[in-house]
């Protein structure tokens, strides 16, 4: 009844003057937005911290969740790693922070810290054995997404940390949200792609490897960083009681402690979003100059399709946009300086550079063509019987450039089925000199599967590799190296 006379008495106040449709319309916001009349604090604040300990069968539930991840980043199923996600539990630790935080509770904090450093070592050492026993034939698209975050990785960070914390307070929480974050926050193929770095690192290439683990990790803190932060503001809007100590002194240093970390996180929080917004607002500016700007230019698809850009963090040094013709119509000066102007049409593009890569062909030819003249002209200064030796010893060196020329594609074939512990093998000739004589010498480089072969039985197998080659191809001297 109370209800009916509200509704009755809005459409009189409606009726009556132009104010009462704003008051009416306000009200009808407030009504659709205001959460705060149905939360539960005592049983938000309880749930979070039971969500915290990472031991027995959490543990447990997180080593599994953490090999089904793996596995789909493995097999490349994006099906895979939503259900791994649906089961991991890494969400209590980044609430527990973000909730300590709000309410000055230093114990939750401490609680949560540890069971979050707990989590992450349990989680990379996971990962990192499943791709030390099981790596990867090839790097799937599902893991290289996980190396390099962009804009799109921070927002959905936040908007799905505030999902979960608003339906985290809910009474009676809403656990189809709960999932839905837990699959667009995605923590754990992070984490998953941090122990195949490191397995790489260690095994394979330790540059890349470090690249990987070191990029994986730095998603995954962004990911913790804002869901950390939008726990943080969503109770401090529902206005959770802050603990209360009896030692006022120790209620103002947890206070003072608490603050003090809300601007630590706050503070790279701001600087990723800035620099991941720039990146994104640079990616997009270069897309749409590249296809806009380029589209009136002859062979324009061609041209389109081979151009790249690349993004600068330093100051110091500028972004840039290349193209390539490949010895297609010259584009000429006129036409690149209107394409330079035209940068600055695009705010992030101000100060990038634009490098052109043309008429390669032509150029190539042209230095063929020096070439000729220059050996041309060697010859007429030369006497007769100066030319007869000069021409004798120059199809000699090219006679035994050719018997030292190797069959690579039968010799790789060969090496497969003779040295199966061989993963990678290279051939190169170089030039040596001992300053009185030069001569070419045949270098191979080999790169072994270790996980096939001894380390004991590698310089054996090695010297062997060496001595049939030498056998085989009729070579004086050769180089067998290690990759």
């Amino acid at each position: 009844m109370n209800k009916e006379k509200k509704v009755e008495e809005t459409k009189e106040a409606v009726t009556a003057n132009p104010a009462g449709l704003i008051a009416a319309i306000k009200h009808f916001f407030t009504e659709l937005l205001d959460f705060r009349h149905d939360t539960d604090r005592d049983a938000t604040i309880q749930a979070i911290k039971g969500d915290i300990p990472f031991k027995g069968a959490t543990a447990w539930i997180l080593i599994c969740s953490i090999f089904v991840a793996s596995i789909g980043l493995n097999a490349n199923s994006t099906a895979v790693v939503i259900g791994a996600m649906l089961i991991s539990p890494l969400m209590g630790p980044i609430l527990g922070i973000g909730l300590s935080v709000s309410i000055n509770d230093i114990d939750t904090l401490r609680k949560s810290l540890v069971n979050f450093a707990v989590m992450i070592l349990l989680s990379v050492l996971t990962a990192f054995l499943f791709f030390w026993f099981f790596p990867l034939s090839e790097e799937s698209s599902e893991l290289l997404a996980r190396t390099k975050p962009d804009i799109r990785d921070v927002l959905i960070a936040f908007f799905g940390g505030l999902a979960l914390i608003i339906a985290r307070t809910k009474k009676g929480t809403i656990a189809s949200v709960i999932f839905g974050v837990a699959i667009a926050t995605a923590l754990m193929p992070p984490l998953c792609t941090v122990g195949y770095g490191l397995s790489v690192a260690l095994e394979d290439d330790f540059t890349k490897g470090t690249r990987y683990a070191l990029g994986a990790m730095y998603l995954f803190t962004i990911n913790t960083i804002f869901i950390a932060l939008a726990t943080f503001l969503v109770l401090k809007v529902l206005d959770f009681p802050m603990l209360k100590y009896a030692n006022s002194a120790k209620r103002r240093r947890t206070s003072r402690i608490a603050m003090f970390l809300a601007i630590i996180v706050m503070i790279p929080a701001i600087w990723t979003f800035v620099k991941v917004l720039n990146e994104s607002r640079f990616e997009r500016d270069a897309k749409n100059f590249i296809n806009r700007e380029l589209s009136a230019l002859p062979h324009a698809d061609y041209i389109i399709k081979n151009s790249s850009f690349k993004y600068s963090e330093d100051e110091n040094v500028l972004s840039s946009i290349e193209l390539n013709t490949f010895g297609l119509d010259v584009i000429p000066e006129s036409t690149t300086a209107l394409l330079k102007e035209r940068l600055k049409n695009y705010n992030a593009l101000k100060n990038t550079n634009l490098i052109l890569h043309q008429n390669r062909n032509k150029n190539i030819d042209n230095l063929k063509h020096m070439e000729q003249i220059r050996y041309r002209d060697s010859l007429d200064i030369l006497s007769q019987s100066d030319k007869i030796v000069f021409l004798e010893n120059k199809l000699k060196s090219l006679s035994k450039l050719e018997k030292q020329q190797i069959p690579f594609d039968e010799l790789t074939k060969e090496v497969q089925i003779n040295y199966e512990a061989v993963s990678r093998l290279s051939y190169s000739t170089v030039l040596t000199s001992n300053f009185s004589k030069t001569d070419t010498l045949s270098v191979f480089t080999v790169k072994w599967n270790k996980k096939a072969i001894k380390a004991a039985d590698i310089l054996k197998q090695q010297d062997k590799l060496g001595r049939w080659l030498k056998q085989r191809f009729k070579l004086d001297s050769l180089v067998v190296n290690q990759e």
